[in-house]
């Protein structure tokens, strides 16, 4: 049975929109003969979060030492069982379809990731398109790096899908304190062909008490360094010559194989 996987991280406190993440995703509907799992991964060790989950096999909860939400999903991808993994934070929300698109935006287009436009939901309750959401089609790694280093990163990355062993290919999410989902699509991005999907599929959630919006946020975490890292890291898998693709694409999933390439030259926020 073919089998996506959704990962949510969360931090102790954090968790009073899990409920209604829990809710848009339990609506979600499939392609025939898929199934969804999720895995909800506590980044602490204090279990105070299971408590507002519900009753659902299909719930997989998993907790360790906190070292941020990058961290958080690539633990609950040890767990994963799906061939394709989907993001999704835990106070933002799938909308209606969203996962049957994704699957079957990755399934009729051989790309081993997608994203899918996002819907910013204000604390006025209003919903705003992305600014800068790309048309929908392919997904290039020179165009996405551009606008990251101008500061206009054109996706959520909190909304990516992907063939789940491109990311353990990766490594899983970056151990970075900031734009680690970010960084996971220009990854990808380096390693394989990807698709924009240009009908919302999900609602990202602006509120004061996200944590983008603490004084921490800004005042622990060295962007340049950050930056710094992830266009070197490009660089790198850009000199290697690395590339992904999966081995077949049917309705039972991908069998996915890495490749070395001749290397070629370098390529070139919400």
């Amino acid at each position: 049975m073919p089998l996506i996987s959704v990962v949510t991280p969360v931090r102790p406190g954090k968790h009073a929109f899990l409920t209604e993440a829990w809710a848009s995703l339990h609506e979600q509907t499939l392609p025939p003969g898929w199934e969804w799992e999720w895995l909800v991964q506590q980044d602490g060790p204090d279990g105070s979060v299971w408590d507002v989950l519900p009753q659902d096999p299909r719930i997989h909860s998993g907790s360790a030492r906190a070292g941020g939400a990058g961290v958080a999903r690539t633990m609950a991808l040890g767990r994963a069982r799906g061939t394709l993994v989907r993001a999704l934070d835990a106070d933002d929300l799938l909308l209606p379809g969203a996962l049957h698109r994704d699957v079957t935006a990755l399934h009729s287009s051989g790309a081993a990731w997608c994203v899918s436009a996002c819907l910013d939901l204000m604390p006025d309750g209003t919903l705003r398109p992305g600014p800068w959401d790309p048309p929908e089609g392919p997904l290039e790694l020179a165009p996405l790096r551009e606008q990251f280093e101008a500061g206009l990163f054109p996706v959520v990355g909190t909304h990516l899908t992907a063939r789940t062993d491109l990311v353990r290919v990766l490594g899983g999410w970056p151990a970075y304190p900031a734009l680690e989902a970010l960084a996971m699509v220009l990854f990808c991005a380096a390693l394989a062909p990807g698709v924009m999907i240009a009908r919302p599929g999900g609602i990202y959630r602006k509120h004061p008490g996200m944590t983008t919006s603490e004084a921490s946020y800004q005042r622990e975490t060295d962007f340049d360094a950050l930056h710094r890292s992830i266009l070197m890291r490009l660089d790198s898998l850009a000199r290697g010559g690395f590339s992904w693709l999966p081995r077949q694409s049917d309705t039972r999933g991908p069998a996915p194989s890495a490749s070395r390439a001749e290397p070629g030259p370098q390529p070139s926020e919400r």
